[in-house]
């Protein structure tokens, strides 16, 4: 398995415009992070965990020849925005796009994206499936997935596990019945939007504290604001097995 960070930032990601803070003018790369979305390669099929408003830069980015489905956290647009773009796929490939989420998340896809679900489509439109999922395994294109539903604020939102992988995105609360489906993975990715205390995601302290009860062999920080800090100086004080993500961080499992 071949995981891949397309981005690690959020909405107030950098650059943010009219900041002038030492994240916004660092010169490191890691430092520059696009909207949180990671692709997943499991032998010959490629998977794309959400397709945020830069799915298309982030694609070309990293190369990704061949997309053969999306798996949707959740329903806001800095993580579904950019699914438009998998028409490139479906002209390539010849064949439409599986799209696996939650129920609620497809009906607000088919709203916010109804050119592509109209009876009478205009020539070139996105081709999409819609797959609906619950809160229990399902095979995503023959490959096997575990959904973790966890919560951002009130709002429900699918992580992933994927054989030794597993993915939690906008989060601050993690039920310890959803626990036990990650733990002891090999790599945890998750939120730690900031250090200052927010409504909806984990602060940095906070994914430590999740890091330490589901006790991963490697973990890694997405979803970071601008106001975490730079790169460099924050993963100093990490303990030895937590990391943070940065968009092109590629990992083998």
């Amino acid at each position: 398995m071949t995981i891949t960070f397309l981005g690690t930032g959020t909405s107030q990601g950098v650059p943010v415009i009219g900041c002038d803070c030492e994240v916004c003018r660092s010169l490191d790369f890691r430092d520059k992070r696009l909207r949180v979305s990671v692709h997943v390669q499991v032998g010959e099929k490629s998977l794309v965990i959400d397709t945020g408003p830069d799915f298309r830069q982030q694609a070309l980015r990293a190369r990704i020849a061949r997309l053969d489905a999306v798996l949707m956290t959740h329903e806001h647009k800095d993580h579904t925005a950019g699914l438009d773009d998998v028409r490139a796929y479906n002209f390539r490939q010849q064949r439409d796009m599986p799209v696996y989420g939650r129920a609620s998340v497809l009906e607000q896809i088919t709203r916010e994206f109804s050119y592509a679900f109209a009876e009478k489509k205009y020539p070139g439109v996105p081709r999409i499936q819609l797959r609906p999922i619950e809160n229990r395994p399902f095979e995503a294109e023959g490959v096997p997935v575990t959904p973790v539903e966890v919560l951002h604020h009130r709002l429900p939102v699918f992580g992933f596990r994927i054989g030794d992988f597993s993915y939690l995105t906008d989060a601050n609360f993690i039920a310890d019945e959803e626990v036990e489906k990650i733990r002891g993975s090999r790599v945890l990715v998750i939120n730690a939007l900031q250090k200052e205390a927010h409504v909806s995601h984990f602060t940095l302290a906070q994914a430590l504290e999740q890091v330490q009860r589901i006790q991963p062999e490697t973990a890694y920080l997405t979803h970071l604001s601008h106001r975490m800090g730079r790169h460099a100086a924050v993963e100093a004080e990490l303990p030895p097995n937590v990391r943070i993500a940065y968009d092109g961080l590629r990992l083998m499992l």
